[in-house]
């Protein structure tokens, strides 16, 4: 699924494909918020991308299980 974040003071976001679910991310960016720590996000390929928490605008959750189009394997 693709996930969008928006940072504050930065003019573009940072955008993730990730094999997390939307309840897990959900999870993880609410627990980050709490603490005041780092929200960490893990991409298809296994890159993480770590961002404070507290200078996160937005973030957008896309829908799980997008069907891809392409001659790609299935």
């Amino acid at each position: 699924m693709e996930i969008k974040v928006g940072i504050l003071n930065v003019n573009r976001e940072v955008v993730i494909e990730s094999t997390a679910t939307a309840a897990e991310v959900e999870k993880d960016f609410a627990k980050a918020v709490k603490d005041g720590g780092v929200f960490a996000l893990t991409d298809e390929r296994g890159r993480r991308v770590l961002i404070p928490a507290e200078q996160i605008g937005y973030l957008d959750i896309g829908q799980e299980n997008v069907r891809h189009v392409g001659f790609g394997s299935v």
